[in-house]
């Protein structure tokens, strides 16, 4: 689990001893790691009175191809830079190139955070 605030160690290296326990803001979560397949959603709670829809798998995508949008189905993801481990597990994330029905395109949405994924078509 990803903690943030104040580092255990000083800028020489010594450990420094923590003022107090965490708190609940400073506790991070383990990233939503969208798949390729039936879609699953799910819905968290955010800061202040909002809420999250986190996409766990997905097989939609909204293609922007110049002044129109299609939704294309996700077959497969193509690249990612994000971590070269993602293509073979086939995992979304935001830069990844997966091939749609209508070609390749690029994600520029972040479906761990919006729960929906929208791309751009590559030439």
């Amino acid at each position: 689990m990803v903690e943030h605030g104040r580092s255990t160690r000083s800028r020489t290296g010594g450990r420094r001893r923590p003022k107090r326990k965490r708190r609940k803001h400073e506790i991070g979560t383990e990233p939503t790691e969208t798949e390729v397949g039936e879609q699953r959603l799910k819905v968290v709670d955010a800061r202040g009175n909002s809420e999250k829809v986190r996409a766990l798998s997905t097989d939609v995508a909204s293609v922007a191809d110049g002044e129109e949008t299609v939704a294309a189905e996700i077959e497969d993801v193509v690249e990612n830079d994000a971590n070269p481990n993602y293509v073979r597990r086939n995992i979304v994330t935001k830069g990844a190139v997966i091939e749609t029905d209508a070609g390749q395109a690029r994600v520029v949405s972040r479906p761990g955070q919006d729960g929906q994924v929208n791309a751009v078509a590559l030439e």
